[in-house]
């Protein structure tokens, strides 16, 4: 599988691009993390536009968990860095994320389920012996039900998570990026409703694209 190839905020495309010299290297460092993540099967991800002004640099990935033609759900992983620091943050990388998914009916009807739902991210970076700080969230639970036109339809839920952490800095300043990927890969995979894979599992892969590398 060819790497993925992405987009820097302050316009420097890749990592080979000729602007790579104005991107800090810790940041550079992280991203690459990102793009050698080993994920599941079922996960296809694909870089896309980051958001301009949460910090000076800035790195997004949007990926699904598809079975079939369905994708059962989706998400956005964003990766902020501010070399100067963040007061907020306590650290100079932030990762922000929202995932989202419909839920079957009897899911849905958890009175627990936004803890539940907290608990998959908190466990999976966990799970991987990550070291974070400063979590922060929503998890939000929307039904709609259908009339007139539309009133064959059954009532759906869906839930959304919003979430955001500051990665622990390992050595020169870079967090193991993509221990953090597979953590939040493994929450888009339990929210579609997959059972979680075993840490060593040796059906890990390498991420299957959902597009061509994006190109200005």
């Amino acid at each position: 599988m060819a790497a993925a190839q992405g987009r820097f905020s302050d316009g420097a495309d890749g990592m080979d691009s000729a602007k790579e010299t104005s991107v800090p290297l810790p940041f550079r460092r992280a991203v690459e993390g990102l793009r050698k993540a080993r994920l599941r099967p079922g996960i296809e991800i694909d870089p896309t536009r980051p958001p301009q002004r949460l910090a000076p640099h800035a790195y997004a990935l949007e990926a699904a968990v598809v079975e079939g033609d369905e994708d059962l759900a989706d998400g956005r992983l964003i990766l902020l860095h501010d070399p100067a620091g963040h007061e907020a943050w306590h650290g100079t990388f932030r990762l922000v994320t929202l995932v989202r998914a419909e839920l079957e009916p009897e899911m849905a009807a958890d009175p627990l389920l936004p803890e539940v739902c907290w608990s998959w991210l908190t466990g999976a970076l966990e799970a991987r012996g990550l070291t974070y700080g400063e979590a922060s969230g929503t998890v939000t639970r929307a039904s709609s039900h259908y009339f007139g036109g539309l009133g064959e339809r059954r009532p759906a839920t869906q839930i959304e998570i919003r979430a955001s952490w500051t990665p622990r800095e390992g050595v020169g300043g870079v967090p193991d990026t993509a221990a953090h990927l597979s953590a939040w890969c493994e929450l888009l995979c339990q929210i579609a409703g997959l059972e979680p894979l075993p840490p060593a599992d040796p059906g890990v892969v390498s991420l299957p694209q959902r597009r061509g590398p994006q190109h200005p």
